[in-house]
């Protein structure tokens, strides 16, 4: 599906002291869907929703988080906690004047969601999951490293599982940020990528990121080819063009805040969800990997309304099949415009 890089111009806006970039499509009055994207990533990322959903008559908001593209930066890792991102998306739809909106999060982008919507119930319709369910990343590394398959993964030998390259940021985060920092278009053009089906059983490289001294092996990415099923050559510009800019600091500190993120959720508790939700799972996604583990078992649970969908993407989803992705969306916002308002 082609996009126009014309139509998706940032906006700002200035909130105590801070600036949040967004692109935003579709007729003003349209029903709003707030997109969050996770790392490494922009609002670019967004791109086939901006143009697609737009067509169909939504709003569609999609933030730069802070530390990201044109949105403001920081230098204390405690500056990017869930908490502030939240904060963040609540000035932003205030300055827009929308009440409520579907959110829906990719990778760490779901735990923002989460986040919010355990804080500010009023503000939701519904809300979906792009490759991270609820109830996971947003209580830090012993969640997640508890659904790790040990038939896949040992303990003895993999401790951490595929999950081993979260610990790599807080042992080393100089060397993770600089390592990707060393080549941008490189480390780019070898994370933006699909995967291969089948490769559900196999020990996937993020399980010895540590062991060997970073993603790359100690040093910068190796170039590669394009994937083109998930970018293409103006993707690859704009997002070099972002990092390049703003380095990789803010996004990597999303790995350094677990206690506080723990602290953010426990203030507002668990409970169930009643709200139209939606889980997208990538069936070739190998790390955050709810299609063979049981990684979405809390989200099952807590989610009363859910609409769970198991798309055949790596997990960059939302760019690998965007057409997939936009139907699902949709018919979240779709239902959530049905559901009657607390």
């Amino acid at each position: 599906m082609a996009h126009h890089p014309g139509d998706l111009d940032l906006q700002y806006v200035e909130a105590s002291g801070r600036t949040v970039a967004f692109r935003a499509t579709g007729p003003s009055d349209g029903r709003p869907i707030l997109l969050v994207h996770g790392w490494p990533q922009s609002s670019w990322a967004w791109r086939h929703q901006l143009v697609d959903l737009a067509q169909r008559g939504y709003r569609v908001i999609a933030p730069d988080l802070r530390g990201v593209g044109a949105s403001s930066t920081y230098s204390s890792h405690s500056d990017y906690a869930l908490r502030h991102h939240v904060g963040d998306l609540i000035a932003l739809l205030d300055a827009l004047g929308v009440e409520r909106a579907t959110w829906v999060g990719h990778d760490w982008g779901a735990p923002i969601v989460w986040a919010a919507l355990r804080h500010h119930p009023e503000r939701f319709s519904a809300a979906g999951s792009i490759s991270t369910p609820y109830d996971t990343l947003e209580k830090g590394f012993e969640q997640v490293t508890a659904f790790v398959r040990r038939d896949v993964y040992p303990e003895d030998e993999y401790p951490a599982g595929q999950m081993d390259y979260y610990r790599f940021y807080s042992e080393d985060f100089a060397a993770a940020k600089s390592h990707f920092e060393a080549d941008v278009p490189a480390f780019f053009t070898a994370i933006l990528r699909g995967d291969a089906p089948h490769q559900e059983d196999v020990v996937w490289p993020t399980a010895t990121v540590r062991r060997r001294g970073g993603w790359f092996d100690g040093g910068p990415a190796p170039r590669m080819e394009i994937d083109r099923t998930v970018i293409d050559d103006n993707d690859l510009r704009q997002f070099v063009e972002e990092y390049s800019r703003t380095g990789f600091f803010g996004t990597n500190s999303f790995y350094m805040n677990d206690d506080d993120n723990r602290a953010f959720v426990a203030e507002a508790g668990d409970s169930l969800i009643t709200i139209p939700t939606l889980l997208i799972i990538g069936g070739h996604d190998y790390v955050n990997d709810a299609a063979y583990s049981d990684l979405a078992e809390p989200m099952r649970a807590a989610c009363r309304n859910l609409d769970e969908r198991v798309v055949g993407a790596a997990h960059w989803i939302h760019q690998e099949r965007p057409e997939e992705v936009n139907n699902a969306i949709a018919d979240l916002a779709d239902r959530g415009a049905a559901w009657p308002l607390s």
